[in-house]
């Protein structure tokens, strides 16, 4: 019996394209898959070059209007986040890759959790909060950094990231992190070795 490919949605957000650390971390990723004889399919969002526009009212709006009731500007607004998020639903790991851009994720990275955060699509208001209705999946966050921030109050992107895939119903959640990366060329190479070091591990994993 034949098992069925996994599906890797990957996304990143480096404004220095190939050049920048996120997207050699999310290189390292896609290196480590490829020799681990795992089958997969792996869609990428190169989210600086999409260039997605910010949220707006009449996409929300869009959004909240019954489908047999949109007009044909709302169903063409409509699209850009149903397919982001047909993507998501059939994705078994979801990976981001994030630089740490004045303490957050890029605006680029937040325009497209914007899409996929939809009340009714992946995760439900009830009486006892908000639940999540993409269980059952992986996320892979790998994390670079000009300085070191894990753990410390300045790090607001890992506990925004967890919030934002929690509230999917995204449990299993892992990290790593390549930190000083701007701290001297000795510290840099520390720091990606056992960054990429860690994506090894977790490739092995899966």
């Amino acid at each position: 019996m034949s098992t069925a490919p996994l599906n890797v949605l990957l996304v990143s957000a480096s404004l220095f394209d190939d050049n920048g650390n996120s997207r050699v971390l999310a290189a390292s990723f896609v290196r480590a898959l490829e020799a681990s004889g795992l089958q997969y399919k792996l869609t990428h969002h190169d989210l600086v070059e999409r260039d997605l526009p910010h949220l707006g009212a009449a996409e929300m709006q869009a959004w909240m209007t019954p489908a047999d009731e949109r007009t044909a500007a709302q169903r063409e607004l409509v699209m850009l986040s149903d397919t982001f998020l047909a993507e998501l639903r059939a994705a078994d790991l979801l990976v981001i890759a994030a630089p740490l851009y004045n303490l957050g994720i890029p605006s680029q990275m937040k325009a497209w959790f914007d899409r996929v955060l939809r009340a009714g699509e992946t995760f439900n208001y009830t009486a006892q909060g908000p639940v999540g209705l993409l269980e059952g999946k992986q996320a892979l966050v790998l994390a670079a950094r000009g300085g070191v921030y894990a753990g410390s109050e300045l790090d607001s992107q890992t506990p925004h990231l967890k919030s934002m895939l929690g509230l999917m119903g995204i449990a299993d959640q892992h990290y790593v992190y390549a930190e000083g990366l701007n701290m001297g060329d000795e510290y840099k190479a520390k720091a990606m070795t056992e960054a990429q070091s860690g994506i090894a591990n977790f490739v092995e994993m899966l």
